[in-house]
């Protein structure tokens, strides 16, 4: 599970204080699908930043599965970070010299894993994502919705307890986005936690539960499936 308790994040300069997020309390079950909703400059990549544990709160607590986190040193998290968390992007962030499966293999390369797990690993997540017969093909030769099924392999080939997605589904077309959607809620359903900022309703409503924020502060919590 993921908790956070009254966690608030300030960034200062030296004439200005900005506060990202204030006092931002809820709680994220194991396998849970949660969307995160709300206007542009109102906390959200902020909130995905120190969920995924890339940022620390200024105040507050983070338990991270079990470990409070919140204090951790850089090195700590990094470790947890590439253990536990796979992250997508609306913007895919392939690498555009490298194909398919070595998009994917990028993700277990720095992990100590062997070559030959690697390979297994990086065909089983092509595979689950329905694009194992592009695997030899580079990112611009895909495409947009075939892009994002391999970064969705790749967030997945690691086997994190934890999926961030960022607008997954913000450059795809409707048809692509429902894809996309189904491999989210298939990802949930197999125990991985997905937390997903959109600012898709109907994209949200493929969720459990919604967090919506506003001025960096959690204004509502809709619970949407079963």
């Amino acid at each position: 599970m993921l908790k956070l308790e009254n966690v608030s994040k300030i960034y200062r300069t030296t004439e200005v204080e900005t506060r990202a997020l204030d006092s931002v309390s809820f709680a994220v079950g194991a396998g849970e699908f949660l969307a995160v909703m709300g206007p542009s400059g109102c906390g959200k990549s902020t909130l995905l930043n120190i969920l995924g544990l890339l940022d620390g709160p200024t105040s507050g607590v983070y338990s991270f599965f079990g470990e409070d986190v919140a204090r951790a040193s850089e090195q700590h998290l990094t470790i947890l970070r590439r253990g536990a968390v796979g992250f997508v992007f609306q913007s895919f962030n392939l690498i555009d010299d490298l194909n398919v499966a070595e998009n994917v293999d990028v993700a277990l390369i720095y992990r100590g894993v062997s070559a030959s797990e690697r390979k297994r690993r990086v065909a089983e997540a092509l595979e689950r994502v329905g694009i194992a017969h592009r695997s030899r093909h580079l990112p611009q030769q895909l495409s947009g919705g075939q892009q994002q099924r391999v970064a969705i392999a790749r967030a997945l080939v690691s086997n994190p307890k934890l999926i961030l997605a960022d607008e997954p589904t913000g450059n795809l077309d409707t048809a692509n986005g429902e894809a996309v959607m189904d491999l989210l809620t298939g990802v949930s359903k197999s125990g991985t936690t997905v937390i997903m900022v959109t600012h898709s309703l109907v994209h949200a409503g493929r969720a459990q539960r919604t967090v919506r924020l506003l001025d960096g502060r959690v204004v509502s919590q809709t619970l949407l499936a079963a």
